[in-house]
Formats: C-alpha cells, structure tokens, sequence
C-alpha cells in the first residue's frame, strides 16, 4: 500500500499530517505536482514532477494507482477514476469517495460547474480550517489502522 497525494492543490496542514504518519509508519508517501515542492528527507517520502498542463498530475497518479493504495484529492474526477482500478481516495476534508457515493459527488460537481459557468453560483467551497484537519487526521488513521491489519 502506498498513499498517493495530488500534491499541487493539497493544502500544507494536510501534507504535514501526511508527512508524519509516513514517517511513524514506514508507509510509501508519493507527492506529485507540476512545481517543485519540499518534502522533508525521508526514505518513505517521495516527490515526483510531473509536466504542466491539465490534468497531467491526475493521469500520472491513475497511471501509478493500484488496488489497495490511498488517493488524497479532492478532484472528483480523478477519486472517480482511482476508485474504479480499486484504490481509496480521501479528500481533504477527511470525506472518503467510495465506490457506493462517487457518482453521485461527480454529478453534483458537474451540476455546480454548470451553475457558474452561467454564473448562477459564483464561489465555492469554505476555506478548511481546523476542525477539517482533525477530521482529516481521523479518518487517514482509522483507513490507515484498518489497512494495516490486514
């Protein structure tokens, strides 16, 4: 098992949980963006550059996914897309895409694009704060203790 993070739009306080539970378990942390980024020294800490241009980080993370690895994003359609080779993903709010509810969360995403597209809605999403990086905290340990047991 490995956790794969689409590194370019994850906040800081979630690298730095993610950081610390790689180090205190031994787990494969790979960070992938398309500018470089520190990662602390670690041998179960990696970053990968990968070229500019859309979507090129969420091609290389499907790429590189398989069957039992953890996905931290919070792109939808790239949850969707490692969901369906059998990963996790977990965005940062502490909120698991899950085969029985990405669907679902794609439709609505595509719903709310539309709406301000024509600019119905403008916005989005609150600012995460700190009662989102506890439950992030929470739920990478419990998906992390339940992996690990297995």
């Amino acid at each position: 098992m490995m956790i794969l993070v689409d590194a370019d739009a994850c906040p800081k306080p979630i690298k730095e949980i993610l950081y610390r539970a790689s180090k205190r378990l031994s787990i494969p942390l790979i960070l992938f963006a398309n500018k470089p980024l520190y990662v602390p020294p670690s041998p179960s800490i990696q970053f990968v550059l990968v070229g500019g241009g859309f979507d090129v980080a969420d091609n290389v993370i499907v790429e590189r996914s398989e069957p039992g690895d953890l996905i931290i994003t919070a792109d939808i359609p790239l949850a969707a897309a490692v969901i369906a080779k059998g990963a996790s993903a977990l965005n940062p709010r502490g909120e698991f895409y899950t085969p029985e509810n990405i669907q679902q969360t794609l439709t609505m995403r595509n719903f709310m694009a539309t709406l301000r597209e024509t600019g119905q809605v403008t916005g989005g999403p609150a600012p995460l704060n700190a009662k989102d990086h506890q439950a992030f905290a929470n739920a990478l340990d419990r998906f992390l203790s339940s992996s690990l047991k297995r």
